[in-house]
């Protein structure tokens, strides 16, 4: 069982939203259409591929844990749309996969070997394609008065794998490549959650999953609740979300 395993059912539910301003403002800066290929690196339950989706022509979506990937078409289904989907690691692709227009990578990149996935992302893309890494995270700039508490619990209840583990950027990982980085699309949202809701996104964290905290799962969703409901209003929160494309271009033939 893979370290995301019981995190599956949980992830789409309760981790940041990417909303849907987000991918069609992706869509129009690159001017995304039927006739382009996407390929999503460590799709997970699929919120990129098929936020993507009704932008871009094929989607393939790639994760090495098959629970996710159970999760990712079940969510294709729902919403009518056709996903191939690869139990691999993104680093084990064989070359047979072909190249793509687009490629995507979600809150993956700091899980794959950081010297293997420049020359990947060089077969991968496509002459005059892109490489977009993104994220949908909670501001940390005061707007959510609750994060600063929230990650206190975080850092209680979790391991140190999550804590801990290195997150690279995109520019670095592509230095000296054919690819032109720096570019970065960013589109800001907010919601409404619940002090529940926040407790149980604890769960989709690797080093707080269901899998880690074994008997301590009801004790950490009682603690987390707790600590947030005093941020709220009737156990509401109120939470503003910046979701994040960074970009990186190759150029065209």
């Amino acid at each position: 069982m893979g370290r995301f395993a019981t995190t599956a059912a949980l992830y789409a539910q309760f981790r940041p939203p990417y909303p849907p301003e987000f991918f069609r403002a992706v869509a129009q800066r690159l001017r995304l259409g039927k006739q382009h290929a996407l390929i999503d690196l460590g799709t997970g339950p699929g919120l990129i591929a098929l936020g993507f989706a009704p932008y871009v022509g094929r989607i393939v979506g790639v994760d090495p844990e098959p629970a996710m990937l159970e999760v990712a078409g079940r969510a294709a289904a729902c919403a009518g749309q056709e996903l191939a989907l690869i139990e691999s690691a993104a680093e084990a692709l064989p070359r047979q996969v072909g190249s793509f227009d687009i490629v995507t990578i979600g809150r993956a990149l700091h899980w794959m070997d950081r010297d293997l996935v420049g020359p990947l992302l060089e077969r991968l893309v496509a002459p005059g394609g892109v490489v977009l890494v993104c994220s949908a995270r909670s501001a940390a700039d005061g707007r959510n008065g609750w994060l600063e508490a929230y990650n206190e619990a975080r850092r209680y209840w979790s391991g140190t794998t999550d804590r801990m583990r290195h997150r690279p950027d995109l520019a670095g990982v592509l230095a000296d490549r054919r690819f032109r980085t720096g570019e970065a699309i960013a589109v800001e949202s907010s919601h409404e959650l619940s002090a529940r809701d926040l407790a149980h996104r604890m769960l989709t964290f690797s080093g707080s999953s269901p899998a880690v905290l074994g008997d301590n799962v009801n004790a950490m969703l009682h603690d987390v609740e707790q600590r947030m409901l005093p941020f709220g209003r009737a156990g509401l929160l109120r939470e503003v979300v910046i979701a994040n494309a960074d970009v990186a271009r190759a150029p065209a033939l």
